[in-house]
């Protein structure tokens, strides 16, 4: 005698159906467009764009205002995931969208530092140094999942830089609140980190040349060198400066001959990555002056068609959980 196999039984549909919960699946990667906006906005109020020329710098407090508070929305949805599972943080930086967002997040908070403290010295000390601390915190983290992964999930690839060069973003805001000693050390302490981490990615894009979905990620190594010039001005290092400002314009020129290598595989959130380090070369350029003031200024209006566009296609396919289920950001 043969046996039927038991039919299979499935639940009812719920009715009515369960609702997802807030923010629980916030992706990370709203963040680098989140801090390109702050970054062009962080040019045009302090003075690197409108200001330089004795424009009205009404423009650019309207915009530093409402980047900041995009900013602080998007933290607050990221809180709330975390709050309900603090898991969801190791998760979302086992992967490269995640990786880049945490750290831009934190990147953010600092640009943001800055422009806050514009109107109030003692918020702008209080958010740079939570930056800090959470960025931090972020890279300890990280350090710890990469050393339990398998060799070969431990490749350097250009995130690595926002995680761990991107401290030297706090630097020109430590020195709008008058810690010259803050940024002094900073500067100098991520500079052979960058040159390690540019050194061993030249090495293993000589062995193997990245997937064309990751291709747009290479951009991050240009905001190293731009933010490092950008510091070095404002700390009265010239001649340094102008060493980075070099090598910026070089690699963006690369960047800009191979732009259709580059973004062979269409647009997707991972071309974040191309706004951020956009705005700190301009206003690397715009630091620096003389014959580097009309590229930077140059530099500014291409930022502001073109930071925004990215911005936008990134952050509408953020409600209904397009943006989370293509970055596969954890849920909460």
């Amino acid at each position: 005698m043969t046996l039927e196999p038991r039919p299979k039984r499935y639940p009812p549909p719920e009715f009515p159906p369960r609702r997802t919960k807030l923010f629980a699946r916030t992706p990370p990667a709203v963040f680098p467009s989140v801090l390109g906006l702050l970054g062009l906005a962080s040019a045009l109020r302090l003075g690197l764009g409108l200001g330089r020329l004795g424009w009205d710098q009404g423009p650019g407090d309207l915009a530093a205002g409402l980047v900041v508070a995009l900013w602080a929305f998007a933290v607050v949805a990221y809180a709330v995931k975390v709050a309900r599972r603090p898991g969801v943080v190791v998760q979302d930086l086992r992967v490269l969208p995640g990786r880049s967002g945490l750290a831009t997040l934190t990147m953010g908070g600092m640009v943001a530092a800055g422009l806050v403290g514009v109107y109030s010295a003692a918020a702008g000390a209080m958010l740079l140094i939570a930056a800090l601390v959470g960025h931090l915190v972020l890279a300890v983290v990280l350090v710890r999942l990469l050393a339990g992964l398998p060799p070969e999930s431990r490749a350097v690839n250009p995130t690595l830089h926002l995680s761990f060069v991107g401290f030297i973003v706090a630097a020109a805001p430590a020195l709008a609140l008058g810690w010259t000693m803050l940024a002094e050390a900073l500067f100098w302490a991520v500079i052979p980190v960058a040159v390690v981490i540019w050194g061993l990615s030249l090495r293993q894009f000589a062995v193997a040349v990245p997937p064309g979905p990751l291709r747009p990620l290479l951009a991050i190594h240009l905001a190293p060198a731009a933010l490092l010039a950008l510091v070095a001005g404002l700390l009265g290092k010239p001649f340094l400066a102008s060493i980075f400002l070099g090598m910026g314009t070089v690699y963006a020129i690369l960047l800009l001959a191979g732009w259709r290598w580059v973004t062979e595989s269409g647009p997707s959130p991972l071309w974040g990555a191309f706004t951020f380090p956009l705005a700190a070369m301009a206003s690397a350029m715009l630091v620096a002056g003389g014959g580097w003031l009309w590229p930077g200024l140059a530099l500014v209006a291409v930022g502001l068609g073109v930071i925004p566009a990215i911005a936008w296609w990134v952050l509408k396919r953020w409600p209904g959980g397009k943006l989370a289920a293509v970055t596969n950001a954890a849920e909460a």
